[in-house]
């Protein structure tokens, strides 16, 4: 007799045995001004395990939630996602919820490549919430930014190390973050993290992050990067710096103990610098 069992193609599926389902993601999504100066679609394509949607605003900026639908990310699925926004429109990214680095099979790696192009006199917000890392979880990520003349470009790439609350504690990962932010094609902001092995003994050391169990980098590139130095350093807890690395480029290191405490921070930095326009699923 042959027993057959069809599984759902669902990400955090961590059976026993080797060939497991993958979860597959695609967006690519273009924004334009409209003639109204209101921010509208030009492009939308969206497959697999990734889905946008629109949530009214009442504003002329655009707003997109990512949502990905296999419920997060484990060894063997594939996320790509490409934004551009032209000239003179405005629009933010965002996610539904937290997303989940879950435990991955032997030999297999996850990926989630980001490409976002904003043009001269646009503006983008890119504003995903946390990435939770579960022990013995093995990711690659990369975010690729580029920005053309004055563009505004917000930033905030928050990731928790395991949930403090459930006790859990990341005693073998495998995590490889990159970020590269460039204006014409000239570097202004490029960042790494490597992760392998027993992460918790690792940020334990006084030297990497003393213990913390959640960080975030945020990267603020435009004219007021300057006048916002002063105000988002009287914002910032003890455990976080802010720093100018050119005119207009401003860059915030955050460590907290947990998630918890982390949002609680972000929050309101965030809403400062999106002029209270921090995305609803933030707050739920």
């Amino acid at each position: 007799m042959e027993l057959k069992i069809n599984l759902p193609q669902h990400s955090n599926f961590t059976g026993a045995h080797p060939a497991q389902p993958r979860a597959v993601g695609e967006g690519l999504l273009t924004v334009v001004s409209g003639p109204s100066g209101k921010t509208r679609l030009q492009g939308l394509r969206q497959a697999g395990s990734t889905k946008l949607v629109f949530p009214q605003t009442h504003t002329a900026k655009l707003e997109a939630i990512i949502v990905n639908t296999a419920g997060g990310i484990t060894g063997g699925d594939d996320f790509t996602l490409e934004a551009t926004v032209k000239s003179g429109a405005s629009l933010t990214l965002t996610t539904q919820a937290a997303e989940r680095a879950y435990r991955a099979q032997t030999g297999e790696t996850g990926h989630v490549r980001t490409k976002l192009t904003v043009d001269a006199d646009a503006c983008m917000h890119w504003l995903p919430q946390e990435l939770i890392l579960f022990d013995h979880c093995a990711l690659r990520r990369r975010l690729e930014v580029d920005l053309q003349g004055n563009a505004r470009f917000l930033m905030v790439e928050p990731v928790v190390f395991g949930r403090t609350a459930m006790a859990e504690k990341l005693n073998s990962v495998w995590f490889r973050d990159r970020i590269r932010i460039t204006r014409h094609n000239r570097p202004i902001y490029i960042d790494g993290m490597d992760l392998t092995g027993n992460a918790a003994a690792h940020m334990a050391r006084t030297a990497i992050t003393n213990g913390a169990g959640a960080m975030a980098s945020l990267v603020l590139v435009g004219a007021d990067a300057v006048s916002q130095l002063g105000i988002i350093r009287e914002m910032l807890p003890k455990t976080a710096g802010a720093s100018l690395i050119a005119d207009d480029v401003m860059v915030v290191r955050h460590l907290a103990a947990d998630g918890f405490e982390l949002r609680r921070a972000l929050v309101p930095i965030l809403d400062h610098l999106t002029n209270n326009s921090l995305p609803i699923s933030w707050r739920l």
